[in-house]
């Protein structure tokens, strides 16, 4: 009975992911649009997302899905450069996101324009702009977009959005994607959750997972912190409170099912890249003090190059810095590769991650993490081992990796045993980043070395996965509680109408008998005080009879 319990479960979720890769109905009128300009550093990219009305349930997400156009494509387009380079004519950033604003309009329907929220998100690029250059174009925005667009849009859907929050939005991303947000189900993971609520009782829910993602130049990582933090010091309490966030998902701030504590932070610097550059500063600069006082020169000339462990063996290279270049041949020894990168990670008491920064703890019993980027390619584009992640069999492959002579390595270039991505350039560095990110791994997050809950991926249900899902699940947090207050209104509209009527119709059935009343008791006063004056009238008349009676004597005797 369980299997099949889950064997239908599985059926649903696939289904549903089957779904979701179809062409988007448009001509469906129930259908809700939302889009996300994502802003970067080298381009801008506009995502159209859609969503069915919310199915009443208040502890449930909008079900958010891409905009998919007739041939299946996902609706999306870039364009170059970013945004940021309009620092100096910030009154142009309207027409520069004009394309894709266009691009959007034709595939939202027309009559859904005014009720489609809009939102533009700058990232990195604009980070780095002085702040009123980022007022400048933010603002052009926000006075110029309406004047061609009707779409929803106002000057708190403009923003530059900061590393962390960005951060935030990839995770809520992925664990979406993932259905870690549903409610659990026997056969899931779960975690006991303590939310900031006062005399609030734990939560127990669906266990998300954290990401890490390591590009070019930097280095992140998000995760849930499901238990109540004690910190050692008030520094450390104090360091903590830029890299946690914690926020309400749910459409209800007085639920808490969907409250989440998230640790998130970015490490610049860090990415494959820029580790490699920084190693290389280094070996420039030992290597020149060196050599001061020795006469061995190595590293100076193609005869005496540097031998380092962190190239392949026989490779060679050169490091041109300041007019100086230093000469490099590859001695592949990735255990000396791992020592030498090691002191880069910035490690200091224990209780920090790579560069200094606070880290909040991680549950290993009881966790699961999804590797991006640089995670992947370093396991799968010359190792050919990506997906579930192994240290002990990832570290016999890299060492055997940088052990293998450069121009063997060619050759299996050349006869495409490598994955499609990898290049030179991938080869060249391969035997680094493979030590680097080991180290970025166990020495600077402090996995443990029999760790098995991490998986590298470039894509998560064969789609690439955007922070802009984040970012439009958490903008329309709180729609379906319009959705829910709208339907409970049509549904108890009929009779409360009907109540209504009913009940008006007897209080002014009942006003009308009061004043009839209040008309017949008036003339029945009328005419009880009309006949008491007759009746006093008559006795003043006999009075007036008597007194005349009894002059009539009195005044014959005087006359």
């Amino acid at each position: 009975m369980f299997l099949i319990s889950y064997c239908v479960c599985l059926c649903f979720r696939y289904l549903s992911i089957a779904e979701s890769m179809e062409a988007t109905d448009v001509l469906n009128p129930a259908l809700n649009y939302g889009i996300v300009v994502d802003c970067g550093s080298s381009g801008s990219r506009v995502f159209v997302y859609y969503w069915p009305p919310h199915n009443g349930n208040p502890h449930t997400l909008l079900d958010i899905r891409q905009m998919r156009d007739h041939n299946h494509k996902p609706v999306v387009k870039k364009i170059k450069p970013g945004i940021s380079t309009l620092a100096k004519t910030p009154t142009q950033a309207s027409d520069y996101l004009h394309p894709l604003l266009s691009f959007a309009a034709a595939h939202v329907p027309e009559n859904k324009h005014k009720e489609t929220p809009l939102y533009i998100l700058c990232t990195a690029g604009m980070r780095l702009l002085p702040e009123s250059q980022q007022a400048a174009i933010l603002e052009d925005l926000v006075t110029d977009v309406p004047l061609d667009f009707d779409f929803l849009f106002s000057r708190s859907h403009a923003e530059v959005i900061s590393g962390k929050q960005e951060g935030v939005y990839a995770w809520i991303g992925i664990n979406f994607v993932l259905g870690r947000f549903d409610h659990a189900d026997e056969e899931d993971a779960t975690v006991e959750v303590t939310t900031g609520s006062q005399n609030q009782q734990p939560i127990s829910r669906r266990r998300t997972v954290g990401i890490m993602d390591m590009g070019g130049a930097s280095l992140q990582i998000a995760y849930e912190v499901p238990s109540a933090i004690t910190f050692n010091s008030p520094q450390e309490e104090e360091a903590a409170k830029s890299v946690l966030a914690e926020f309400n998902l749910g459409c209800d701030v007085e639920h808490t099912q969907h409250v989440y504590r998230v640790y998130v932070t970015t490490f610049l610097g860090f990415g494959g890249n820029m580790a490699r550059q920084r190693y290389e500063d280094q070996l420039v600069n030992n290597t020149l003090a060196k050599n001061r006082f020795l006469t061995t020169q190595a590293g100076l000339s193609e005869d005496k190059p540097y031998l380092d462990p962190c190239l392949p063996v026989s490779l060679t290279d050169t490091v041109v810095r300041d007019n100086r270049t230093l000469y490099l041949r590859g001695q592949g020894d990735w255990t000396r590769c791992q020592d030498a990168v090691r002191p880069f990670m910035g490690l200091h008491n224990g209780t920090m991650s790579p560069g200094g920064v606070y880290q909040a703890p991680i549950n290993f019993s009881n966790s699961e993490f999804y590797g991006f980027s640089e995670f992947y390619y370093c396991m799968e584009d010359v190792l050919r081992m990506g997906g579930q992640y192994n240290s002990e069999k990832y570290s016999r492959a890299a060492m055997d990796y940088c052990s293998t002579k450069w121009s063997t390595l060619k050759e299996r270039l050349d006869n495409k045993l490598f994955s499609q991505q990898a290049d030179i350039s991938r080869l060249k560095y391969q035997c680094f980043k493979s030590a680097w990110m080991y180290e970025v791994l166990h020495s600077g997050f402090r996995f443990p070395t029999n760790y098995l809950n991490l998986k590298t991926a470039q894509l998560v249900y064969d789609k690439e996965v955007q922070w802009t899902l984040g970012a439009i699940l958490f903008k329309t947090r709180f729609l379906p509680l319009r959705d829910l207050q709208q339907e409970t209104l049509r549904q108890s509209h009929p009779s409360w109408l009907r109540s209504s009527f009913v009940y008006n119709h007897h209080l002014f059935s009942f006003c009308i008998l009061v004043v009839v009343l209040a008309i017949l008791l008036y003339i029945l006063r009328l005419r009880r005080i009309h006949q008491r004056e007759l009746r006093q009238a008559e006795v003043l008349n006999l009075l007036w009879a008597e007194e005349g009676e009894l002059l009539s004597p009195g005044l014959g005797l005087l006359l």
